[in-house]
């Protein structure tokens, strides 16, 4: 007996519980979506109107990225309805890019990954997010304000008209330091960028066009008075004047490289270009740069700075803040699944500076397996962190009837042949109660493990009868002796000697 052709019998058309990844899981992403959510929901949720921190731990598979999808769908709805009231949403959820080039300016003994991760700063987060935000941005703009991946995230021109001279400075800043789009050389998109907001840098000539004038007027000078004008005495004349008119430009390029080579060694997670940050920060107007900030030290002064003006910006563009989602934090291949490291990485975060910095909502979904070292801190951290006011959920547990209904959600999803939907219940005998089965759920803990079960049971149900002799009904001893055989590998699995 085929496992689609007991489906079939309840009008199902594909196995619910074949995906394990929410990601991959078109049956959440196109039906549960929107329908199904744990019951500390709008405490990890709250309100994008007003924008705050949560703090989530859960185990593998209790469905920290499925909650991630959900804020996300949530939120694109959100902005379709309050387009002057919208929330830029960073996904910061890719950190192989960042560690990799992390990783690399380091040297000896620390760059071990074990050491790598004791050297991650706060700064690192906060350079690593602006790029998320200000390359997505950057993005729009040079596509005349349409995000082809979220419409949600569209800019009306005339809002990008709107903008002052000053915000644009401040997007053209951002840009020189964190676009990090790699599709075209950086000074092409800044220049691009720079063409869509139509910021103009014309006055930033005012040294290279004084040097080619004093060049030319001493040339003409020296021949129309001197007949010998290449005497030695007045070559060195000649010389000096020249240099004198090249000055305050070798001046401006001195000072963009001494920038560019200092942003360059305190931005660890890209590979910016000396020569390139030189070019861009010298097209700048000298009064444009006085006394903006530059990520030029290992502080977090300037990224709060820089913060800030990235919010002024987006907040005349219709965005009122900015949510980032942190998640998938122990896939990263120089962190491997090591609580240790996972805890270097996440550590830093836990300022309450930067968690409750105005506008901006941190969605931490993070494994219980750094769970542990919360209890292990000293005063400083708990002092520094604030975990009290963060919204914190220390276990995504799910209760045996939340599971119940995610089963029965994803069954009526697929029971597109059926006028009545059935339920998990309808699939197995009439002595299997639905407490029974709640009972039996609640020792799965989490939604993967849920499906994992599912789908071994429908595997040896159907592997017991025959096509020409099926059986309808999932028998209670086949539930007995599959749950019997999954706890088993789920325990080897939490020993972590096993796949589960």
């Amino acid at each position: 007996m085929k496992i689609h052709q007991f489906l079939d019998h309840y009008g199902v058309t594909e196995n619910p519980y074949a995906q394990e990844d929410a990601s991959a899981d078109h049956i959440f992403m196109e039906h549960c979506l929107s329908g199904t959510y744990h019951s500390a929901w709008d405490k990890i949720y709250g309100n994008p109107k007003a924008p705050a921190t949560s703090v989530v731990f859960g185990e593998q598979g209790s469905g920290k990225t499925a909650l991630r999808l959900q804020i996300v769908g949530n939120l694109r709805k959100h902005n379709q309805e309050h387009p002057n009231e919208r929330a830029f949403i960073i996904q910061y959820e890719d950190f192989n890019p960042f560690l990799d080039c992390f990783r690399e300016r380091l040297s000896g003994r620390r760059r071990k990954p074990e050491k790598a991760m004791q050297s991650w700063q706060l700064w690192d987060h906060m350079d690593a997010i602006l790029i998320l935000a200000t390359t997505r941005l950057a993005d729009i703009l040079r596509n005349n304000g349409t995000d082809s991946l979220d419409q949600s995230h569209s800019i009306p021109q005339e809002k990008i008209d709107a903008l002052s001279r000053a915000q644009k400075r401040d997007l053209m800043l951002l840009a020189t330091f964190y676009d990090q789009n790699r599709d075209d050389p950086p000074a092409r998109r800044w220049s691009l960028l720079k063409r869509k907001l139509r910021y103009t840098t014309f006055k930033s000539l005012w040294d290279r066009l004084l040097g080619v004038g004093v060049t030319l007027t001493v040339i003409i000078a020296v021949f129309s008075i001197s007949e010998t004008p290449w005497s030695s005495m007045t070559s060195l004349w000649i010389l000096g004047a020249i240099f004198a008119g090249w000055v305050p430009f070798l001046w401006k390029q001195l000072k963009g490289f001494w920038t560019g080579w200092s942003v360059v060694k305190q931005i660890r997670i890209v590979d910016h270009n000396r020569s390139t940050l030189r070019k861009l920060l010298t097209r700048f107007e000298t009064g444009d740069l006085a006394g903006q900030p530059i990520p030029s030290r290992p502080r977090g002064d300037d990224r709060y700075e820089l913060f800030s003006k990235l919010q002024g910006v987006l907040n005349d563009l219709g965005f009122t803040s900015i949510v980032v989602l942190v998640d998938r934090v122990d896939e990263p291949h120089l962190i491997n699944g090591s609580p240790e490291r996972m805890r270097d990485l996440i550590w830093p975060l836990f300022d309450n500076k930067f968690l409750k910095h105005p506008g901006i909502a941190f969605k931490l979904l993070l494994p219980s397996a750094v769970a542990g070292y919360l209890n292990r801190q000293e005063k400083e951290f708990y002092e520094k962190s604030r975990l009290d006011k963060q919204n914190l959920i220390p276990s995504l547990n799910w209760t045996g009837q939340g599971l119940y209904d995610v089963a029965n959600d994803r069954l009526k999803a697929c029971a597109k042949l059926s006028e009545t939907k059935p339920t998990i219940r309808d699939l197995f005998d009439d002595s299997v109660t639905e407490q029974e089965l709640i009972s039996v759920f609640d020792r799965l803990r989490a939604p993967r493990h849920l499906f994992k079960y599912l789908y071994r049971l429908l595997v040896d149900h159907c592997s017991k009868y025959t096509e020409t002799s099926p059986e309808w009904k999932i028998q209670r001893e086949t539930m007995q002796s599959t749950l019997a055989v999954f706890m088993k590998d789920l325990d080897a699995y939490d020993q972590k000697l096993g796949t589960g």
